[in-house]
């Protein structure tokens, strides 16, 4: 079956209201009281410690068992030999980090674990602890560092061992979460640049962290400083969905299911209110948001209202399950003939969806018994995997035709063993 991702616009489309409030208090008492709410909701997350975090790559888990990074996080070391014991559990579950699951119960510590861009993030406690918690900080620790170093892979993380390190010592002490807050952390150590790589060797100085705490940790807005200056008065809001869709051979719709985002990118002075809203929240499920987001206005009326961080950030995500028609329809065809197969699919827009579709890939795997395979297309780019994976980037659909995906010959694109 020919799986389809495809990002899209979302179709209620929001509408923003903007209005600069002539004082703090007017935003800190709303604030004060959402955070005094999720702090009592979040106590029991941190009565329980995390003893260790490890970073390591994982190309390969049969040959490949480098330990790029290591933080004991407090005065109880713990045994790299449970770093080993992690791997011989991979290894007995096929291999593959990615497919493991992220709490994991060794004979001595609870394992927290995410794979990100070919890298494993693990995480040890002794004690039984809220799961989330565990997840939640590595996956704030990769998305720190993604932002820090502009990308996340092996050589990133080892020519700038010492940012990671300050940031690991500012994020956790002594196991216990503390600053996790991008817009924070930036204040207290600077973000890897060539001028300061220059500075450390001229002056021999190669911390980047500040001696000062910023304001904001004190704040009932962490996330932002009270005397932001900035020249352009603008924001921008990207609503970004992928749609994953499982559509049988005769195009009837077996399953659908939208995963979104909304990115913001604020360069706003002073301390702005802002108001999102939906023309159908009510399909939303799964919502997840940014801590600048206030509780209440969303469970009563549905809307976003927060203060947001200077610079890009992610405000909020959600999924639409259960969908019963996809704005676009595919039709794959596949005909075999004396160890030979043709392969066809037709995709074209089923109806208007009143927003434009930036981007479509149709990918669907090919039988293990196919020798070659040579496909083409009248629109777009067709790559196949070693592990004989078809990936059809589509991008937009044109308005003249409808893209189609075949053999450039007559019959002899797939060869079968």
């Amino acid at each position: 079956m020919p799986v389809l991702r495809s990002v899209l616009s979302l179709p209620p489309s929001p509408s923003l209201s903007l209005s600069l409030p002539p004082s703090v208090s007017e935003i800190a008492s709303p604030l004060e009281e959402d955070r005094g709410r999720a702090r009592c909701c979040s106590a029991s997350f941190y009565c329980q410690i995390l003893g260790s975090l490890d970073v390591w790559i994982n190309a390969d888990a049969k040959t490949n068992r480098e330990v790029i990074l290591e933080k004991q996080m407090t005065g109880h070391r713990v045994d790299r030999s449970i770093c080993a014991w992690f791997w011989d559990y991979v290894l007995s579950q096929g291999g593959d980090s990615s497919k493991i699951l992220p709490v994991i119960a060794s004979p001595t510590h609870y394992l927290f674990q995410i794979f990100r861009e070919g890298i494993t993030f693990l995480a040890c406690a002794q004690v039984e602890m809220p799961p989330l918690m565990g997840i939640e900080f590595l996956c704030r620790v990769a998305d720190v560092l993604t932002d820090y170093l502009g990308g996340l892979n092996e050589d990133l993380i080892k020519d700038n061992f010492i940012i990671v390190y300050e940031l690991l010592d500012e994020m956790m002490d002594n196991g216990f979460p503390l600053t996790t807050e991008p817009s924070i952390l930036r204040e207290m150590i600077a973000p890897p640049n060539i001028v300061s790589k220059m500075l450390s060797v001229v002056t021999g100085k190669s911390s980047n962290v500040s001696n000062t705490l910023p304001d904001a940790t004190s704040s009932f807005i962490p996330w932002r400083k009270s005397d932001m200056k900035n020249a352009s008065n603008e924001v921008y809001v990207n609503l970004v969905e992928e749609m994953d869709a499982v559509v049988n051979r005769e195009g009837v719709l077996v399953k659908c299911e939208i995963y979104g985002e909304i990115q913001v990118n604020s360069n706003l002075p002073g301390l702005p209110d802002l108001t999102l809203s939906f023309a159908n929240p009510t399909i939303l499920n799964d919502v997840r948001f940014h801590p600048c987001v206030r509780f209440r206005p969303w469970e009563s009326d549905q809307i976003l209202s927060f203060v947001p961080p200077d610079g890009q950030f992610k405000l909020m995500s959600y999924r639409v399950k259960k969908l019963k028609s996809t704005p676009i329809y595919v039709k794959p065809q596949l005909t075999s003939d004396a160890g030979n197969c043709r392969i066809n699919v037709l995709v074209g827009i089923r109806n208007d969806p009143g927003k434009t579709i930036d981007s479509i890939t149709v990918q669907f795997q090919l039988p293990l018994c196919v020798a070659s395979a040579d496909l083409a297309s009248n629109h777009g780019t067709v790559d196949i995997l070693a592990d004989k994976t078809c990936n059809w980037s589509i991008g937009r659909i044109p308005k003249d035709k409808s893209p189609s995906l075949s053999d450039p010959f007559d019959g002899n694109d797939l060869s079968i063993a």
